[in-house]
């Protein structure tokens, strides 16, 4: 266990994101979820219009998260509902409703600068798409990160284009590596998302897509098994022609993550392995899991295996 010791520090079989959070802070450290009324490029016409197949923004959107309240009053709210389980934590502002970049940059900068001014926000995490970056939202960032934490995340969900294209993504994977590429060289922090399990790929895109990501400059994964969601333009795909679609069981699942990771690069920091749709909203796969039995079911698997991330990278 000592090659993974020299790349991450610490003696887990993959490079896990809570062990890296506790490092860099020296304080528990919290997101927290803000809507500030943003839309996406395919869906407002630039792109296209009806958003991605899959996507219903419902599915991961606290309550407090209403466009109606203020940026400051979700962040305050937010704040709360955490500081009643830890009384002693920092937070990050987290933009994640639909594109938190999809706007002119001046009229960006007061909403980024409106939660930082809240005294227990210590950074932004912003989730957008690797289309709706520039260079000079691109320079604010690098300055703002200067002085706080700052974190893009970019929803590339697959490395194949036809998969793109067949999503209603509105981009191609040439974008997504640009937009890597460009905060990496203004030293901002990137985050990648990818679902596993989309139609049309098999077991060997997702193999090889764990090689193309591993030669990418990307600090941060998020993954995810395809989900079904109500309301979306998926589900009603998923109930004409449910022979298009492979839903994993867990047990496949994890057989997969733990595949990937033998051969992801072991620098790229693990932030999560599954995506948790509320129940009433899922139609399929059904597990039952919460996000800790699912992590300690992979990092069961990987000691049964004797391997770990980056085994064979």
């Amino acid at each position: 266990m000592t090659q993974q010791k020299l790349w991450w520090g610490h003696t887990k079989r993959y490079n896990d994101f809570p062990t890296y959070f506790r490092n860099l802070f020296s304080e528990r450290v919290q997101k927290v979820s803000v809507d500030a009324g943003f839309t996406c490029p395919n869906r407002d016409g630039t792109k296209g219009y009806g958003g991605c197949t899959y996507c219903n923004n419902k599915t991961f959107k606290p309550t407090y998260c209403n466009l109606e309240n203020s940026v400051s009053y979700q962040v305050h709210h937010g704040i709360r509902f955490f500081e009643k389980k830890y009384k002693s934590m920092r937070f990050l502002a987290y933009f994640q409703a639909y594109t938190s970049t999809w706007a002119p940059l001046e009229n960006l900068i007061p909403l980024y600068e409106e939660a930082l001014r809240h005294p227990k926000i210590i950074g932004l995490v912003i989730s957008t798409r690797p289309d709706a970056v520039n260079d000079e939202l691109l320079d604010y960032l690098a300055e703002l990160s200067k002085k706080v934490y700052v974190m893009v995340e970019f929803g590339l969900e697959s490395h194949l284009d036809a998969s793109l294209e067949k999503m209603n993504r509105g981009h191609t994977f040439a974008e997504s590596v640009w937009a890597l590429e460009q905060t990496t060289k203004r030293g901002i922090k990137n985050c990648a998302h990818l679902i596993l399990g989309l139609p049309g790929e098999t077991r060997s895109d997702w193999l090889e897509q764990a090689r193309v990501i591993s030669q990418l400059p990307v600090n941060n994964l998020k993954l995810h098994q395809l989900q079904i969601h109500k309301g979306t333009v998926m589900e009603t795909q998923f109930r004409k022609s449910p022979e298009n679609f492979y839903l994993f069981s867990a047990e496949d699942y994890i057989e997969l993550v733990v595949d990937y990771l033998e051969l992801l690069n072991p620098k790229i920091i693990i932030e999560r392995f599954i995506s948790q749709a509320p129940p009433e909203m899922l139609i399929a796969p059904k597990w039952g899991l919460k996000n800790f039995e699912f992590v300690a079911k992979v990092e069961k698997k990987l000691k049964e295996r004797d391997t770990w991330q980056g085994r064979l990278f």
